[in-house]
């Protein structure tokens, strides 16, 4: 009867600790913010699409319950995001007035991730590089 006391202790313990790490100390507490979290991967790459694209850069973007990640200017990626309401496509710059050569070389941007709950799969193919950063705003400017 000890042993099978000491057992389900033992092993209620291992299953507590597990549940710790698992869901982390925030789960005890109260939680940081009423609004699920937003963060996403971002990639550029050289491809047609982005199952054939060879990844360029990539960045990863934190926007709640604060901006961070890898991305160089999270902060305004993120209000571009919000502005955009969590949709990348239209967080593009239609008229930036840059003369692009016609070279065809295509490059493929991506964003996968969650914003505020949703998530979000966006795939965007640009004739070449000139293009691609003549469109953009700060959420592919990495």
């Amino acid at each position: 009867m000890r042993r099978s006391a000491a057992k389900i202790a033992c092993i209620a313990g291992t299953v507590a600790g597990l549940v710790a790490l698992t869901v982390g100390p925030a789960a005890a507490s109260e939680p940081h913010s009423l609004y699920s979290p937003s963060a996403m991967v971002l990639t550029v790459g050289q491809g047609e699409s982005a199952a054939t694209a060879t990844i360029e850069r990539a960045a990863t973007l934190t926007c709640t319950p604060t901006a961070g990640g890898t991305h160089p200017d999270a902060k305004a990626a993120c209000a571009d995001l919000e502005r955009a309401h969590g949709q990348p496509a239209l967080t593009l710059n239609d008229d930036s007035g840059r003369i692009c050569p016609k070279i065809y070389a295509p490059v493929t941007v991506t964003a996968d991730g969650v914003w505020k709950g949703t998530r979000v799969s966006y795939e965007q193919t640009f004739a070449n590089s000139c293009v691609a950063r003549s469109r953009v705003t700060h959420l592919f400017d990495f």
